[in-house]
């Protein structure tokens, strides 16, 4: 279940040309609202449905995000316009923020201690394989059909998936253990994140680390295909700059029990300035069309350090949460896609045909993060 929102993202990738050719898209960069959206759902998803989960229990709030899930991809399939594309997309978003959510919830409930971490491991592994593969399906599919093919195998992996949870996952919160749901609640939880200054600037660093990320997201395939003319090449490209992510979580998984998340996350961040910073100078000497083996150095560089970052910036800014730690961590995720989702836009709308408001959005946000990391940990 938590693996179908890369999937969602990935997979679409290849198919945006097409897509905005069929859609009557004026300005090539808007298809990459198709990718933003989504983000927005699940920004706005995350916030009810662990609390939903609390009240209902685990199952129907996952039944309920599927069923978002599955109309925002008719709308996707039977789209006319960019309009109906998008308010599917911000559907699917706004559903798959269900399943994403509560599989921490249903994790949390059944585990505790190493057998937790076992089971943590093993989503890991799908994590770091969804988006390996998922722009090589999105072009294999188009190679039998056309982009809408792409949302029907969406709509049957969705509908699969929620079948199998159905029948072999029993319900783990037990009606003793449920809350009321409550909007003040959930008001009151966001005021107390926003009214704790630990959890706010590491919230804000988290969101200055997916700005760029959301960018690469949104101008990785006109860079790939267009710039560089890679066509169908380019979901082993994408490929290659995901098992550097992946395996940044991977391996922080492993050092963060002996040097600590505020360690790793300032080696990581500095390193981040220091690769951004100088290929920015290589950049610029090349005209912003870099050789593509330097282009892939700097990617591999910048995204392996936003691996080591992602984890660990969300875990310090729940540090202070402990006590609502389920939706505190839902209400800090969102904030923190609120700030990137943005400035990504931003990032991506402004390709025109070279690398650099991508290198360029690295290199500024690095800065800002290195500089609120170590000014937070000053105030502390």
């Amino acid at each position: 279940m938590m693996s179908l929102v890369a999937l969602s993202i990935d997979a679409i990738l290849p198919a945006l040309p097409d897509l905005g050719r069929d859609l009557r898209v004026r300005e090539a960069n808007d298809s990459q609202l198709v990718v933003s959206l989504l983000f927005f759902g699940l920004a706005f998803g995350q916030v009810v449905y662990g609390p939903l989960s609390d009240s209902s229990g685990r199952k129907p709030a996952v039944y309920l995000g599927f069923f978002f899930f599955f109309i925002g991809c008719l709308f996707s399939i039977f789209a006319t316009n960019l309009t109906i594309m998008l308010v599917g997309r911000f559907l699917q978003g706004l559903g798959l923020a269900g399943p994403r959510v509560v599989s921490i919830a249903l994790i949390r409930d059944q585990y505790a201690g190493r057998a937790m971490a076992r089971v943590m491991s093993f989503v890991m592994v799908i994590f770091i394989l969804v988006p390996t593969i998922a722009p090589a399906l999105g072009q294999g599919i188009l190679m039998i059909g056309d982009w809408r093919v792409i949302f029907w195998v969406f709509l049957v992996l969705g509908l699969i998936t929620v079948a199998w949870f159905s029948f072999r996952q029993r319900e783990t919160l037990p009606k003793e253990g449920r809350q009321p749901f409550s909007p003040q609640r959930i008001l009151g939880v966001v005021g107390e994140v926003l009214r704790n200054k630990v959890t706010m600037r590491y919230t804000v660093a988290a969101g200055f680390v997916s700005s760029p990320f959301i960018g690469y997201l949104n101008s990785a395939q006109p860079i790939f295909q267009d710039q560089y003319e890679l066509g169908e090449q380019f979901p082993l490209y994408f490929a290659i700059c995901a098992i550097a992510l992946g395996g940044a979580a991977f391996l922080n998984g492993k050092l963060v029990l002996r040097f600590g998340m505020r360690l790793m996350s300032k080696w990581a961040v500095a390193i981040q300035v220091s690769a951004a910073v100088i290929s920015l100078l290589g950049i610029h000497a090349s005209n912003g069309h870099p050789p593509l083996w330097l282009f892939m150095v700097y990617l591999v560089f910048v995204l392996f350090c936003n691996g080591i970052l992602f984890g660990n910036l969300n875990a310090l800014a729940m540090e202070p949460l402990g006590h609502i730690a389920g939706i505190g961590a839902a209400v800090v995720g969102s904030l923190s896609t609120f700030i990137s989702i943005p400035f990504g836009i931003m990032i991506g709308r402004s390709f025109s045909g070279t690398v650099f408001p991508l290198c360029i959005g690295f290199a500024v946000f690095s800065i800002l993060t290195f500089i609120l990391l170590f000014w937070s940990e000053r105030k502390e």
